[in-house]
C-alpha cells in the first residue's frame, strides 16, 4: 500500500509540473476571482440575484484573429459575454448565428461579446469565426486555461456562455448551446439595464 502511495504522490507531482511546463507563452492567462461554480440537480440555467454575485478571474490571451491579446478587463463598464467554444463542437455551430444576432442586437446597451476557443488549432479557430460570420472577439485558449480557472466549473462545459454584470460579476450562465437568440437578448438585456 505505501508503495502504491509513493506512486501516487509521483504521479501527481509530474502532472503538476508537466501543466506548469506547458505554457507557450501564447497561452491564456487568468488573475483573481471569487465565483465558484456549483450545479445543484444537473440544472443548465443559473441567475444569480446581485447580492449572490462573484466574480471571475481576469480573463485574457491571444486574439484567435489579428494580432495582440484580448482580456475581459478591455471591456470594464459593460456587460461581458463569455462564450466558450470550439470549431470541433457541433453545438458551438449551432448556436453561432444566434450569438452574432443577439451580440448585434445588444451591443448599443454596452454588451461585449467575447468567445473563448479552446482544445483548437488557431487557423480551424480562425476559419470558424470566417465562415459563420462572428464579429466579435475571440481568445486562443487551446489548453484551457480560462475554463479550469474558473472555480467548480465543469470542464467539459463545451459549448457554454457566462454573463458578467457591469461590475464584472456573474450574472447568468448557461451550460448548454443557445440556439433563440431572443432568448439572450431578453436575459442580458435585463442585466445591461440593471442600475449599478
Amino acid at each position: 500500500m505505501t508503495r502504491w502511495r509513493a506512486a501516487a504522490a509521483a504521479l501527481a507531482a509530474a502532472a503538476a509540473l508537466t501543466l506548469a511546463g506547458c505554457s507557450t507563452g501564447n497561452d491564456a492567462a487568468v488573475y483573481g476571482g471569487s465565483f465558484t461554480f456549483v450545479s445543484p440537480g444537473g440544472q443548465l440555467e443559473f441567475s444569480y440575484p446581485a447580492a449572490d454575485r462573484g466574480t471571475v478571474a481576469n480573463l485574457s490571451g491571444e486574439n484567435v484573429v489579428g494580432d495582440g491579446t484580448v482580456s475581459v478587463s478591455d471591456y470594464a463598464g459593460k456587460v461581458v459575454v463569455l462564450n466558450f467554444w470550439g470549431s470541433w463542437c457541433g453545438p458551438c455551430r449551432a448556436e453561432a448565428p444566434a450569438l452574432e444576432q443577439a451580440a448585434t442586437a445588444l451591443a448599443p446597451a454596452g454588451v461585449q461579446f467575447l468567445g473563448i476557443n479552446v482544445k483548437d488549432t488557431k487557423s480551424a479557430a480562425a476559419d470558424f469565426l470566417a465562415s459563420k460570420q462572428v464579429g466579435y472577439p475571440s481568445i486562443y485558449d487551446p489548453s484551457m486555461r480560462t475554463l479550469l480557472a474558473i472555480k467548480g466549473y465543469p470542464a467539459s462545459g463545451i459549448p457554454s456562455t457566462i454573463v458578467l454584470d457591469r461590475q464584472g460579476r456573474v450574472a447568468h450562465i448557461w451550460l448548454q448551446a443557445i440556439d433563440d437568440p431572443q432568448q439572450m437578448i431578453d436575459v442580458i438585456g435585463a442585466i445591461a439595464a440593471e442600475q449599478s
